[in-house]
């Protein structure tokens, strides 16, 4: 529901009145196909999620665990194989948080709520806060970069903060 309302609001008032800008069904495709790339990568479904996924060259990538930003994407068969065995059993939904689009990019900040096997570990909860930003390049969306992080929760200033200055919370 709140996708739906989310998609049928004009992305401003400017953007609504430019031709070029990317169109709200466009834009509601993307959103779709955003949705799926995510429950197939849930699943472990790899080699159908980078059929489904345009990635950019300059790709790149914040993940989740922390640590450094990516660059690029080995799309390898070992490298797939390597991530389908890490995830498994998953499905996930996106809760569209606001869109910012023109004429050849566009940003979704989202809540992937999503649940599956990770890393061997039980089914369980692995909801993010993403933002993706796509191009336009040759008539079709290619993903250029993306932040996913876990703090779909508040965790407080005493636990942030200990994040921001590297503590070890495993022991916790």
């Amino acid at each position: 529901m709140a996708l739906n309302a989310a998609l049928a609001m004009p992305l401003s008032a400017s953007a609504a009145q430019e031709p070029t800008t990317a169109r709200s069904d466009e834009l509601a495709d993307l959103v779709r196909k955003t949705e799926t790339q995510a429950s197939t990568f849930m699943r472990g479904d790899m080699d159908k999620w980078f059929g489904l996924a345009r990635i950019a060259d300059d790709f790149t990538l914040m993940q989740p665990f922390g640590g450094e930003a990516s660059r690029g994407f080995d799309g390898s068969p070992e490298r797939l194989a390597r991530l389908a065995s890490y995830f498994r059993n998953g499905d996930a939904k996106l809760e569209l948080v606001q869109t910012y689009a023109s004429d050849d990019l566009v940003v979704l900040a989202m809540i992937e709520r999503q649940h599956g096997e990770v890393g061997g570990l039980p089914n369980q909860d692995w909801s993010l806060r993403v933002t993706q930003v796509y191009r336009r390049q040759a008539g079709q969306w290619w993903l250029v970069h993306r932040h996913a992080d876990p703090l779909v929760r508040d965790v407080g200033l005493d636990t942030a903060a200990a994040l921001a200055r590297g503590a070890n919370l495993r022991g916790r």
